[in-house]
């Protein structure tokens, strides 16, 4: 079974921190420059350990349990490494070493933001910066509830894949992982049968207008 805590955006921290007591659009913001300066300006691993050692410095202002915050970011572990290998290959060492810590940042960076601010915070922060885009006809209402679905989505698939494979178990069948049509159909099913019912309910709200 998948733990709850290791699902993306699946899960908040709740507390009093300085981190938690700012406004969304300050975090989004700074993480925003963040990023944009990570990815233009370091050139070097050691760079690259500074940009890892500003992500630590806020989870440690934002007293995030280190064992949590490592399994929200182990996800992005196999990709980083993969891509890391792969830079590696095609250039030096130094090159992919800078690569990952800057990625990784980035992705430890994003998951401080999303354990210290409310997914429904998030979303008013969205609508408020993207008001000013209607004017040009942009459908701001349609980005931000995209948005929004795709937040709330990733912790019920991720519980989908939980109950196909507690129900494999459930029937004897330890060894559903072996097996990629036992394992992936029921899951495409019930993903196909969510995204009717969501598709249903929006029209029924009048989402479609």
């Amino acid at each position: 079974m998948i733990s709850p805590s290791r699902v993306p955006l699946g899960v908040y921290h709740p507390g009093t921190s300085l981190l938690h007591r700012a406004t969304p659009g300050t975090k989004l913001a700074v993480l925003s420059v963040f990023l944009v300066v990570s990815a233009v300006a370091v050139d070097s691993w050691v760079g690259g350990a500074v940009s890892v050692a500003f992500v630590a410095l806020a989870a440690l202002v934002g007293r995030l349990p280190p064992r949590l915050l490592m399994r929200q970011v182990a996800g992005a572990l196999p990709l980083l490494i993969f891509l890391g290998l792969m830079l590696w290959w095609r250039a030096d060492g130094y090159q992919a070493v800078t690569m990952v810590l800057v990625l990784f940042a980035a992705v430890t960076g994003a998951v401080t933001l999303t354990l210290t601010t409310r997914v429904s915070e998030l979303m008013d922060t969205f609508d408020r910066l993207l008001a000013p885009c209607a004017r040009i006809g942009v459908p701001v209402e349609q980005v931000s509830l995209a948005l929004t679905l795709t937040i709330r989505l990733i912790p019920l698939q991720v519980q989908a894949v939980n109950d196909v494979l507690d129900a494999r178990r459930a029937r004897g069948n330890p060894s559903v992982g072996l097996s990629l049509t036992a394992f992936g159909v029921p899951v495409i099913v019930r993903t196909i049968l969510r995204a009717r019912a969501i598709a249903d309910a929006l029209r029924a709200r009048g989402a479609a207008d």
